[in-house]
């Protein structure tokens, strides 16, 4: 649930901010009667990416023994792949986003008569990126989570961004968007490093991967609520890849995942001036749009 909560909140908050760059440059350009194509737009994307996600989810769920095993370990190693190339693209070229998104607003109302189809398409190819990495993700969450724990999970976690968005640009406050992405980029690293060790624990349970030490790097299930079949077991499997009796591989893989990634990720894009660091900074912050 704690995962699938992290998940939609960082993607749903992306999305909205997304969503909300469009409809404010509609009604600074005095187009506000164009919202209809944007919403269309966000709504034909929120269905793709949920039958993309039922897809790939019922697909697995009717694999068997080591293609079973095999599919969880090709999840998780594509959901940590773009959870990790998804927090650094944020980091590095996040600034540019509403630049990007109103160019490409402006493209489809200087369209001629063809201008609501383009905008359509601005909104739903804007969106479906974030839903398709977010059914991807949560596909990967379900793995160790009961199917009803990460709805519920998503659920909060798309209302608390939703909010968040609506905070921003209704109550027209600034917030500190670099310290929420830094905040959610280093929790969803931990939940990669997790989705990379259980991708190694699949792999050896297929026999494609072998191990040193099979019997665990350490054995804690005789503590009844530290195993996977408790509440809180579950909890720290889903959120960073918990396993009462890891092999050795998986222990190597989750810290060489983590560390460098972490360490990579807080230095953030290369080095810069204080004055560049500065101006960095306040680009980060978003501002209500003046209509």
């Amino acid at each position: 649930m704690a995962a699938a909560l992290f998940i939609m909140l960082r993607e749903g908050f992306e999305g909205a901010l997304v969503v909300a760059v469009v409809l404010l440059y509609l009604k600074r350009s005095g187009r506000a009667d164009a919202r209809r194509q944007v919403w269309w737009g966000v709504a034909l994307a929120v269905v793709v990416s949920a039958v993309v996600g039922v897809a790939v989810h019922q697909t697995v769920g009717g694999l068997e023994g080591a293609a079973r095993a095999r599919a969880f370990a090709a999840i998780s190693l594509v959901a940590a792949g773009l959870l990790t190339w998804m927090i650094f693209w944020m980091r590095t070229h996040g600034r540019q986003l509403q630049v990007e998104l109103e160019t490409r607003t402006a493209g489809a109302l200087d369209g001629g008569g063809g201008f609501r189809g383009g905008l359509v398409a601005v909104a739903f190819v804007a969106v479906l990126r974030e839903g398709i990495e977010a059914a991807l993700f949560l596909v990967a969450a379900a793995i160790d989570s009961s199917g009803a724990q990460v709805l519920a999970g998503a659920a909060i976690g798309t209302a608390l961004a939703l909010a968040l968005a609506v905070a921003v640009y209704a109550a027209g406050k600034n917030l500190p968007v670099r310290t929420f992405f830094t905040v959610t980029g280093i929790v969803l690293i931990v939940f990669a490093a997790g989705l990379v060790s259980r991708a190694v624990l699949f792999l050896q349970g297929a026999g494609d991967v072998g191990s040193f030490n099979l019997n665990g790097v350490y054995d804690v299930r005789s503590i009844t609520w530290l195993t996977q079949s408790s509440e809180v077991g579950k909890f720290l499997a889903a959120l960073v890849g918990w396993d009462p009796r890891p092999s050795i591989e998986q222990v190597v893989v989750w810290f060489g995942y983590l560390i460098p990634v972490t360490v990579l990720f807080l230095r953030g894009p290369g080095s810069r001036r204080p004055g560049q660091r500065r101006a960095a900074a306040e680009a980060s912050e978003v501002r209500p749009v003046q209509a």
